[in-house]
């Protein structure tokens, strides 16, 4: 039930207020952190990073192994650059792109081995 000052108490069930307040103040540290997983959340994007994870690739290397155009790995590669997911390195006339930070390919590891996991019949909630 929500009372009239607009607070959100349950009247029905009890709670532990310092479990309730000390979750609430860190749970701002989430904050940003969807636009992080939108980026992510584009079939595109995700195989540009999981390629990247594996190693270090020029734009053309990309193109080949996802079966786009190099316009469009151009195009993806500038957003998850802008947000800080990849980098570029140049050698000579040839750029190169890596992740930016080695725990992306943690989170790509993770979620594989989530997905493949949900595919043995296992998830989370056992």
């Amino acid at each position: 039930m929500v009372t009239e000052n607009n607070d959100l108490t349950c009247e029905c069930f009890c709670f532990d207020v310092e479990k309730v307040n000390r979750i609430k103040k860190d749970v701002t540290a989430t904050e940003g952190m969807a636009r992080f997983f939108k980026a992510l959340g584009d079939e595109t994007r995700i195989k540009i990073i999981y390629s990247l994870s594996q190693e270090e690739l020029c734009v053309c290397d990309m193109a080949q192994i996802i079966g786009i155009s190099v316009a469009a790995v151009s195009h993806h590669l500038r957003l998850l650059k802008n947000m800080g997911l990849a980098k570029s390195r140049k050698q000579g006339k040839m750029v190169f792109y890596s992740l930016a930070d080695p725990c992306i390919k943690i989170i790509i590891n993770t979620a594989l081995k989530h997905q493949n996991s949900e595919h043995d019949g296992y998830t989370l909630s056992k």
